[in-house]
């Protein structure tokens, strides 16, 4: 377990708005609560929260991976109707305590949804 710090900073804020997340035209996900994470010189990653997610849509992958500073990653399968999208949500399920606040929270990829609109 790597520890952020000034080589490799890691920031979890609160993001303002609403996120939606779209697939064959339903809405997978949809809060006020989002977190926006910000990690080195990465993009900022949005973690929805599990309980704003309509998770009859997610299937548990067999994918697993591990990051250094957040911990070991699950995967899930979004199916809408005909439209399927392999590997598109992870979660840390049990993240270090560094990023703690990312339990309980889903990321998707932005090119394996149709959209992540944000008001």
């Amino acid at each position: 377990m790597k520890q952020p710090g000034p080589d490799h900073p890691i920031a979890i804020l609160p993001h303002p708005g609403r996120i939606r997340v779209v697939l064959n035209g339903a809405v997978v996900a949809e809060t006020r609560a989002a977190l926006s994470l910000q990690e080195g010189g990465y993009l900022p990653v949005l973690y929805i929260p599990r309980a704003d997610a309509r998770l009859e849509h997610f299937t548990p992958s067999s994918r697993r991976s591990h990051c250094p500073y957040k911990g070991d990653a699950s995967y899930y399968d979004l199916q809408v109707g005909e439209a399927q999208r392999g590997d598109a949500v992870w979660s840390y399920e049990d993240p270090f305590p560094a990023v703690a606040a990312i339990r309980g929270h889903l990321a998707f990829y932005p090119d394996r949804v149709d959209a992540i609109e944000q008001d």
